[in-house]
């Protein structure tokens, strides 16, 4: 027979691991890695690694990700408009950590630290921006400046 604070104790891990688990599971399902090419310092990145295509229905990923191994950190690739892109990499200037994407903000899972898409401060501890990269596109291709 369990006794009341073992019983407690259960109780409390479930009700911490559900909610954290779900979020985990949710956030999984909507990170997509763009397949990138690239020349020198340049990134070359197809707009159709935006559109995602459910039950016969064509929708637009808000962002993509992609990985420049040289850089340690992925590149979120943030769809504004149609023509309009940010590229920030998803490195917190506070310690270095790698910033986590959800709704409109990045996030730093080790001190809390928030940035809104364009890279800016919301919330400390980190004083600095992020490092943004200069973008272009054309009808087919985005492209990325890594310097």
């Amino acid at each position: 027979m369990m006794d009341r604070r073992e019983f407690l104790k259960k109780c409390g891990c479930a009700m911490l691991a559900i909610p954290t688990a779900s979020i985990l599971f949710s956030s999984c399902a909507s990170i997509h890695y763009a397949e990138v090419k690239r020349e020198r310092n340049v990134l070359f990145v197809s707009k159709l690694e935006f559109i995602q295509i459910k039950k016969d229905e064509k929708n637009y990923r808000k962002y993509v990700l992609l990985k420049v191994p040289e850089l340690g950190f992925p590149i979120s690739l943030y769809r504004q408009e149609e023509d309009e892109y940010i590229a920030t990499l998803l490195k917190c200037t506070h310690r270095g950590c790698e910033l986590n994407v959800g709704g409109d903000i990045y996030s730093c899972p080790c001190h809390g630290s928030e940035f809104t898409i364009e890279g800016e401060v919301l919330q400390g501890p980190a004083e600095d921006n992020l490092t943004l990269f200069k973008t272009d596109s054309d009808s087919d291709n985005i492209y990325v400046y890594l310097s």
